[in-house]
């Protein structure tokens, strides 16, 4: 645990405070100070704490009912009691209640430091062992994939209903949106879910290389074939094949593949017999494949046996009520300290819904990743790379409407339009909603419906 860890001192005597605050800054640790339970309660409403040193007797609320309060508000805080008493039954309760250790005054500086520093590292374990089991139970569900919009509802509706099946599965959508995230889910909710899933980017792959990749390969078949060796059909035996960008797959290749599908065997590259191919799979593209069947190349038998359930992943700029819930997801997936009260101010919010995001959920990934690196407890609009809290959707002059030479993205143009109406609506009417919608001849409830799709509903 870094030595820069917040602690939070509770004492009603001011000398035991100045005492426990100049130990604790000595030893390299940030502290604040509350004389009393109430105070320390304020205190989590504006910040986050690694550990509190509480005494036990206050006047008014007491240190063991702040022990709950703070458990129930940050379990991961550790909590350090102190009395002036030796008091076996309180000692007892606290423990119970999810106290790491408990003092009698006087005691000793060095215990305290020793005290502290192992309160600290439990502390980091558990939070470490969250993380880890957080990552595991991602795997095994849909919080990978993150929204409540109703395209992403859709999707999760789709996933479940064809996790089950053996169905071949195509995912389509723009680079960024989460396709092999959705081939995972597929995978870890099927009967498959206990077998492998192995993922190939098909683009990233030589062709000279490719057959060798998916199929293997026997001993002495071309120049550097030292040994037999398994492809990624075998590799995913009995469980889920993933190949991302299948559209680069080239024509040769794509008849051998559509040779597993129909027959479900293969061979190894030089091998003389066949093998069984007990594997599921999901294949994804970010091409029109359709056009590609058209143009002629990409076979369309191959299209229709993959094509049996398509997916489609939406677009961020085709679902931007979600960007606050991914902005918070992201927020704790990166963080290195506990997020309390807003994690993001309105403006950079705005900023956020006015850039189109042509990198998809990825592209917000990587910024709220870049905001968090560089230290912000809370994004600003200043804090936001210039590219997004600069742009600007180009606006028509007054009373006629245009395409710029550049074109224009007519949904997130629409939705920036809608949005700033929403905004204008209640500054005029002092934030009341009913008025708003009235002024702009709409349902309370319609009303509430549009606020809501851009997060801008608070109630």
């Amino acid at each position: 645990m870094s030595s820069s860890a917040n602690i939070l001192v509770v004492d009603d005597e001011l000398s035991m405070r100045e005492f426990l605050s100049i130990l604790l800054e000595g030893e390299g640790y940030r502290v604040d100070q509350a004389e009393c339970a109430e105070e320390a309660l304020e205190y989590f409403g504006r910040s986050s704490y690694d550990m509190v040193l509480s005494d036990v007797s206050m006047p008014g609320l007491g240190g063991i009912e702040l022990l709950s309060r703070i458990k129930a508000l940050a379990p991961e805080t550790a909590v350090l009691m102190i009395t002036a008493f030796s008091a076996a039954d309180e000692a007892v309760e606290a423990m119970k209640l999810g106290a790491y250790d408990y003092l009698s005054k006087p005691f000793k500086v060095e215990e305290i430091k020793v005290l502290v520093k192992k309160a600290l590292e439990k502390r980091s374990l558990l939070v470490e062992n969250k993380r880890l089991k957080e990552a595991v139970m991602e795997r095994f569900s849909f919080s990978g994939l993150v929204g409540k919009s109703h395209r992403m509802q859709e999707v999760y509706d789709l996933i479940g209903k064809v996790a089950d099946s053996m169905a071949n599965v195509l995912i389509m959508g723009e680079s960024g949106t989460g396709k092999e995230l959705a081939a995972r889910a597929i995978h870890y909710h099927s009967p498959r879910k206990g077998a492998p899933f192995v993922a190939v980017n098909c683009g990233a792959i030589p062709d000279t290389l490719m057959e060798s990749e998916l199929f293997g390969h026997t001993k002495g078949s071309f120049t550097g074939a030292v040994s037999d060796r398994a492809g990624l059909f075998e590799q995913a035996e009995g469980g889920t094949l993933f190949l991302d960008e299948i559209g680069e797959v080239p024509l040769l290749l794509q008849a051998k593949l559509l040779r597993v599908l129909q027959e479900r065997e293969f061979r190894r590259v030089g091998g003389a017999s066949s093998l069984k191919a007990d594997v599921r799979i999901v294949a994804a593209s970010n091409r029109n494949l359709e056009e590609q069947v058209r143009e002629g190349s990409f076979r369309e038998d191959l299209f229709y046996r993959l094509n049996v359930v398509q997916v489609r992943m939406p677009s961020l700029k085709e679902r931007p009520e979600d960007i606050p819930v991914l902005v918070e997801h992201f927020y704790k997936k990166f963080a290195l300290w506990s997020a309390s009260g807003d994690i993001i101010t309105p403006d950079a919010l705005d900023a956020l819904f006015n850039y189109p995001f042509p990198g998809n959920v990825r592209e917000l990934e990587n910024l709220v990743e870049r905001c968090v690196v560089l230290g912000s407890r809370v994004i600003t609009r200043e804090g936001l790379p210039h590219a997004v809290r600069d742009y600007r959707i180009p606006s028509p002059p007054a009373n006629e409407l245009f395409i710029p030479d550049g074109g224009l993205d007519l949904q997130a143009y629409l939705d920036n339009l809608e949005r700033k109406l929403l905004v204008q609506a209640l500054e005029k009417c002092g934030g009341v909603k009913k008025r708003a919608a009235e002024l702009l001849g709409m349902t309370f409830r319609s009303f509430r419906y549009r606020l809501a799709k851009f997060g801008m509903d608070d109630e």
